[in-house]
C-alpha cells in the first residue's frame, strides 16, 4: 500500500510538473525571440531619421561599428555591414525574413535620391540567448518539486501504512494465542475505529474463554464426589477385585486432575514448550500394552533411538496418543492387531502413526462430534488439534485392511 500510495503521487506530480513546464520552457524561447527582435526594432527605428535626414558621410558615421546593421544607399553601396539584401530588391514596406542563421530586418526609408534601405541581421545565437541556462533552471526546480513530493508521499504513506501493519501484526499474535495483545489506535479515523473494535474483540474473546475453562472445571469438579463414592464401594470389595479396580480409581482420578488444570490454563501457557516425542508415546504405548495384552493384541512398536523434540507440551501428546489408540481399542474387534511408529520429520519435529487392522473408519469419523461406533467423535478431532497447534496436521488413511493415522508435529519453537 505505502509503496502505491508513492507511485500515484509521482504519476499525479509527473502529469503537473510536465503540464507546467514544457509550457514555461517554450514561453521563454518565445520571449528570448522577442526580447531580441524588439532590440532590434529599436536600433531599427533609432537609424531611420538619420538615413532619411543626414548625408552619406553622416550616415556612414553612424552606423560604424555597429554589428549585424548596414544600410544600402539608393546607389547600391552599403554602409556599415554589408546585408544579405539583394541589389534588385526594393521592399515596399518594413519586412521580417526569416534565413538559417537568424532574422533579418528591413527598412525602406525613403530620400530626395531614391530608397535607402536599413537591415539590421539577429544572429539564432541571440535570439536563444539565455534560452538554454533558463531550461536548466526550469529542469532543476522540476527535479526538486519532483523529490519533494516523492519525500512528502513517503511520509504520508507511512503514516497511513504503520497503523494498518500494528494492526495486522497484534491480529497475528491473537491468532497465535497472545490474548493479552493489543493494538494502539492510530491514524485516520477509520483505522482508528479498526483498532479499537479489535482490542474489544480480543478483550471479549478472553472472557468468553475463561468462562469456558471455569465451566469446564466446575464440570469436571463434579465428578469427584461420584468419584469418591465409587472409591469407597470399591474399598468394600474382595481384596483381589480392590486391587484391581482401586488403580482404576486412581487412574480416573488423574484424569480428571489433569481435566482440570488443562481447563484452569490460560491460552499462553504450554506455547512453545516442547516434549520428546519418543518418551510420551513410549511411556503412553506401555500403559496400553497392558490392556491389548488381555485382549490378545499383537502390537508393534517402533521407537527411534534418542530423541525427537516437538512443538507440544507432554500432556497434549499424551491425550492425542490416548484418543488414537483409545480409538482402537474401541472400534476394532478383540484380537487386531495395532502399531506405533515414531520418525523423524523432514525440516524437523517428528511423525507419530497408530495403525490398526481394523475393518476401517465410518465416512463421518474426522467430523468433530460425529462417529460410527457410538461415542463422542472427539478422538480425532482432538489430535487433528494437536497437530496443527504443533505446527503441523493429521493425516487419516482408512480402508477394509485397516486404519493408519499419523500425526505430524513441528520442531520447538527457536
Amino acid at each position: 500500500m505505502r509503496r502505491r500510495i508513492t507511485l500515484l503521487v509521482a504519476a499525479t506530480t509527473s502529469v503537473v510538473l510536465l503540464a507546467f513546464l514544457v509550457p514555461a520552457a517554450l514561453l521563454v524561447t518565445r520571449v528570448a525571440e522577442a526580447s531580441a527582435l524588439d532590440a532590434a526594432q529599436a536600433r531599427v527605428q533609432a537609424l531611420v531619421p538619420t538615413v532619411g535626414l543626414d548625408d552619406r558621410e553622416e550616415v556612414a558615421a553612424a552606423v560604424v561599428g555597429l554589428t549585424g546593421v548596414g544600410v544600402r544607399w539608393p546607389d547600391g553601396a552599403w554602409l556599415g555591414t554589408e546585408g544579405a539584401l539583394a541589389d534588385d530588391v526594393d521592399p515596399a514596406s518594413p519586412r521580417l525574413t526569416a534565413t538559417g542563421t537568424g532574422v533579418q530586418l528591413l527598412q525602406p526609408v525613403e530620400r530626395g535620391e531614391g530608397t535607402a534601405v536599413v537591415e539590421v541581421f539577429v544572429p539564432a545565437e541571440r535570439l536563444r540567448a539565455g534560452v538554454a541556462r533558463t531550461w536548466l533552471v526550469l529542469a532543476g526546480l522540476g527535479v526538486v518539486l519532483f523529490v519533494l513530493a516523492l519525500v512528502v508521499a513517503d511520509r504520508l504513506a507511512r503514516s497511513l501504512t504503520r497503523p494498518v501493519t500494528d494492526l495486522a501484526a497484534t491480529a497475528h499474535l491473537l491468532g497465535s494465542g497472545d490474548l493479552d495483545a493489543r493494538v494502539a489506535p492510530d491514524g485516520p479515523p477509520e483505522v482508528r475505529e479498526v483498532g479499537t473494535a479489535l482490542n474489544r474483540l480480543a478483550g471479549r474473546i478472553g472472557e468468553l474463554l475463561a468462562a469456558e475453562r471455569e465451566t469446564a472445571a466446575d464440570l469436571a469438579h463434579r465428578l469427584r464426589t461420584p468419584l469418591t463414592a465409587l472409591r469407597l464401594d470399591v474399598e468394600a470389595l474382595p481384596p483381589a477385585d480392590r486391587e484391581r479396580l482401586s488403580g482404576d480409581v486412581d487412574a480416573l482420578r488423574r484424569g480428571i486432575d489433569e481435566v482440570i488444570s488443562e481447563a484452569r490454563r490460560t491460552v499462553r501457557e504450554g506455547v512453545g514448550a516442547g516434549c520428546d516425542a519418543v518418551a510420551v508415546v513410549g511411556e503412553r504405548v506401555r500403559f496400553w500394552t497392558v490392556l491389548a495384552e488381555e485382549e490378545g493384541r499383537p502390537v508393534a512398536v517402533d521407537l527411534p533411538d534418542g530423541e525427537l523434540p516437538v512443538r507440544v507440551s507432554p500432556a497434549d501428546l499424551g491425550a492425542a496418543v490416548d484418543a488414537l489408540l483409545g480409538n482402537v481399542f474401541a472400534h476394532t474387534p478383540e484380537g487386531a492387531g495395532l502399531r506405533v511408529a515414531v520418525r523423524a520429520r523432514a525440516g524437523g519435529g517428528a511423525e507419530v502413526e497408530v495403525a490398526d487392522d481394523g475393518p476401517g473408519l465410518p465416512a463421518a469419523a474426522p467430523v468433530r462430534g460425529h462417529s460410527g461406533g457410538g461415542s463422542t467423535g472427539l478422538g480425532l478431532d482432538i489430535a487433528r488439534r494437536t497437530a496443527e497447534g504443533a505446527g503441523g496436521e493429521l493425516r487419516l488413511a482408512s480402508s477394509p485392511a485397516g486404519t493408519a493415522v499419523t500425526l505430524e508435529l513441528g520442531p520447538p519453537a527457536a
